[in-house]
């Protein structure tokens, strides 16, 4: 497969237009975000497109704040935008730009527009408007204002300008066609009344530009030459190329601007570059809200404490969270481009920030649900500082800066997880139990002597005993414990408030079934415990990222206060003065919970790429030079590797699928782990369908599939009905469109369990999407139509409502039309002209 055959289709456009020397090769791309909250994922995804593709192409990307709404927008949203564009990775070109700079250019264009017959004052109420627009399968009317002389619309769009009219009195609106079969082309307004303080240009304007009017030409003005936006705006390039068409760039003064490269003429659409519209689908993310007006109600109901809860999606969230900002980049590479709307697993994120944390994050213990052990054979006022290393001997590249060891201290009195523990343990419990003896992780064998209780049977203290010949975690006389367990000296360990987050919603969607989208809220997405963690922690900067062992990745939150050294062995050790307390945050578990496994053929477990020994066919369990087990540790890869240097063949397809393939390495190490997989693979993708996909579904959503026997993970080795063959085309049937992704999951779980040729299940059953927005929106005028008292209290500020018009909408196209299409239309539908 050709270098061409790889790129996706942005990178494709723009590589064509750089070979055929188009702007003379020249490419500026911009990120144009509006200042009225945080940045989030699906942010993320358009940053690294935008800046992504220039820097492949030579080009540069600017920053423009889209401020063209002064009752929303703030300066703090600004710094907060720059500042995770920052993190993320990425430095735009010269300063930022603002819409706001723009103003007097956009109001001199859209003058002109008026003296060239474009462009009218409308006097209509907005009410008026949005009943003289039609619908899709009627025309608009004329408003009566629509033939105002030009001379009468120059002194009324001048004296809008000049203030002398209140809100609401007037609107400009481009002169187009009334027909059109898409609304956005029916005079779409261009300028409103609002005497608002904007919090750059104060009260100087009191008129201000809609986006579809400010977006294209600012683009114009800057030279930009590839606009990308998501595909919600796909309706809307019809009308961004007619304003680009219908202006004349020299009106704009493009010189006299800072930083503006555009140019042009005195001639309609004479602008150089040309900028042109691009659109990508966004993908929506598992459990996840990504869209700043559904999150500000989050924030302003307190279900989250701030834009920075560690649960939100906001790249303050996760940040906070403890997400470096190289797994967002390598999420967003992973995911990809496409030109369906998609739903992604939260688990390829969490995979991604695993990988990211697994060689840069030292190793710490810290025990969140303690349970006393008290060593009866240890001196009480005794304590020995034994040495750990801070990474295992697999991380090939830990922190240059970071030591290698750390002393941790050992004395009579420690904790355990109370969940070690079983005084009647089940089969297969290799922990701590009565009589029997276990590693303790970095120190000595222990064994259980006594188990105290409470008065009400609780167990509250355990009495062991210790070793003190296996210092290390080896044996002289070679035995070795059933299990290792981690654990901190009671008597020098330093109390934290352990803060475990999880989803933020309890559903997948989180418009699923409901309303209103917060009913679907995650009752138990914040845990706090209080812990003890090793006191090595005590100084290390406050941005740290650790792995808890046998626990999960963790950060440490800014509201910690001060902790300070005491004495001990080379100074190590560490107390906590009065008042003061650690505070972390889960970043992340060390595996995958919500997932399952879904077994494809005999011995061959496609185990979700959420998990950190990610499985894909047989993995060797690594050891230390001790024997004992690397606990917890994200061994996976490596031993993969170890498989593929002793097979040239698995190697051979490891190179293959990035080189020929376009594969990301993470993602071709976890197929070509086995021949099993490699052939699964390949066969699934020799139909033709896009090699990407098929590996995102493969790893992603090749999993937690049901039969009618259950859970696919429950199934026995080699029970899945799903054939290769079957995958590739059911991926081909949903990149292509013919189905919802939704459906796509559906039948994904019906070939698991029953098998079957996709295409004909999906002619048969007729399951084909509906795609058309033009009978989407056809649909959803009419249920407006049928309920006018629900229409009437949406736009009253009833918001919530919406999710009732797009429930209406779904029962009546049969669920077969896309919810997030359908959401889009639905709301737009209802605002129109508002």
């Amino acid at each position: 497969m050709s270098e061409k055959e790889h790129l996706d289709f942005i990178r494709q456009i723009v590589a064509d237009d750089v070979a055929s020397g188009k702007h003379d090769g020249r490419v500026l791309t911009r990120f144009p975000p509006e200042p009225n909250g945080f940045l989030h994922i699906g942010h993320a995804s358009a940053i690294c497109l935008d800046f992504g593709v220039a820097a492949d192409y030579g080009g540069r990307t600017t920053l423009r704040m889209d401020d063209t709404n002064p009752t929303t927008e703030d300066p703090a949203y600004v710094e907060a935008i720059e500042r995770d564009i920052a993190w993320l990775g990425f430095e735009w070109e010269g300063d930022v730009r603002y819409a706001s700079d723009y103003f007097e250019p956009l109001y001199q264009l859209a003058l002109r527009m008026v003296e060239d017959g474009f462009a009218y004052v409308d006097s209509l109420s907005e009410s008026e408007i949005r009943d003289h627009r039609g619908s899709v399968r009627e025309p608009g009317r004329p408003s009566p204002y629509r033939d105002r002389s030009i001379e009468e619309n120059l002194q009324l769009f001048r004296a809008m300008r000049a203030g002398e009219f209140p809100d609401g009195a007037h609107v400009l609106r481009a002169k187009i066609d009334l027909s059109a079969s898409n609304m956005k082309m029916r005079d779409p307004l261009m300028y409103r009344i609002r005497h608002a303080h904007h919090y750059r240009t104060g009260d100087a304007w009191p008129i201000y530009p809609f986006y579809d009017w400010a977006h294209g030409q600012s683009d114009g003005i800057e030279g930009i030459t590839h606009s990308l936006c998501t595909l919600e705006f796909q309706d809307n390039r019809e009308l961004y190329d007619w304003f680009i068409e219908h202006t004349r760039p020299s009106v704009a003064q493009i010189d006299s601007l800072p930083g503006a490269e555009g140019g042009g003429s005195e001639d309609l659409g004479s602008w150089d570059p040309r900028p042109r519209q691009y659109e990508f689908a966004r993908r929506n993310l598992d459990y996840t809200i990504v869209s700043k007006r559904k999150l500000l109600p989050l924030v302003e109901d307190g279900s989250v404490s701030g834009w920075d809860d560690p649960r939100m999606s906001t790249l303050a969230g996760l940040r906070r969270r403890g997400v470096p900002p190289d797994a967002i980049r390598a999420f967003c590479d992973q995911v990809g481009i496409g030109k369906a709307d998609n739903r992604v697993s939260v688990g390829t994120l969490e995979w991604a920030i695993r990988e990211a944390l697994n060689p840069r994050a030292p190793r710490v213990l810290c025990v969140l649900d303690p349970l006393k052990v008290t060593i009866t054979n240890y001196p009480d006022d005794g304590i020995d500082w034994l040495e750990a290393p801070y990474f295992p001997r697999d991380v090939k590249a830990p922190p240059e800066d970071w030591p290698a060891t750390r002393r941790i201290p050992f004395s009579a009195n420690l904790y355990i997880e109370r969940s070690d523990f079983a005084e009647e343990p089940p089969s297969g419990f290799k922990r701590l139990a009565p009589g029997r003896e276990v590693r303790l992780r970095h120190g000595f064998f222990i064994t259980c002597d006594e188990v105290v209780k409470d008065g009400g049977g609780e167990v509250v203290e355990l009495r062991c005993t210790y070793d003190p010949a296996t210092s290390g975690g080896s044996s002289p006389d070679g035995r070795k414990p059933s299990g290792t367990i981690h654990w901190v000296s009671a008597d020098a360990s330093l109390p934290a408030e352990i803060r475990l987050y999880d989803r933020l919603f309890k559903v997948a969607d989180p418009y699923e079934g409901v309303e209103d989208f917060r009913d679907n809220l995650n009752p138990n997405s914040l845990e706090i415990l209080d812990a003890f963690i090793e006191p090595s922690v005590a100084e290390d900067p406050p941005d740290t990222s650790y792995q808890f062992e046998r626990t999960g990745y963790f950060i440490r939150d800014r509201a910690t206060r001060s902790v300070s050294k005491v004495a001990g062995s080379n100074g190590a050790g560490a107390h906590a003065e009065a008042g003061s307390r650690l505070v972390f945050n889960r970043t992340v578990s060390l595996r995958n919970t919500w997932e399952t496994t879904v077994y494809l053929e005999p011995d061959v477990a496609i185990t979700s790429v959420l998990e950190p020994g990610v499985t894909v066919g047989p993995v060797p369990e690594p050891a230390s030079e001790t024997g004992e087990p690397t606990i917890g540790e994200d061994t996976g890869r490596l031993a993969r590797d170890r498989i593929r240097e002793e097979s040239l063949p698995l190697q051979t397809s490891f190179e293959r699928f990035q080189r020929e393939l376009g594969l990301t390495e993470e993602v071709a190490d976890l197929l070509s782990a086995s021949p099993a997989s490699i052939d699964f693979y390949e066969r699934a993708i020799a139909g033709g369908a896009n090699p990407e996909a098929v590996a995102n579904w493969l790893l992603n959503k090749v999993r937690g599939a049901e039969s009618k026997e259950g859970p696919a993970g429950t199934r026995a080795a080699g029970e899945s009905s799903l054939e290769p063959e079957a995958l590739g085309a059911l991926v081909d049937l949903v990149e292509s469109g013919t189905i919802s992704v939704t459906t796509g999951n559906d039948l994904l779980s019906r070939l698991v369990a029953d098998g079957g040729d996709p295409r004909e299940i999906v002619d048969r059953e007729a399951l084909g999407r509906l795609v058309d927005r033009a009978r989407i929106r056809d649909v959803a005028h009419q249920v407006i139509a049928d309920h006018p008292e629900e229409a009437g209290r949406f736009r009253a500020g009833q918001a919530k409502l919406a999710g009732f018009f797009v429930g209406q909408v779904m029962r009546a196209t049969e669920n077969r039309a896309d919810a997030s299409l359908v959401r889009n239309i639905v709301e737009e539908s209802l605002n129109e002209a508002s």
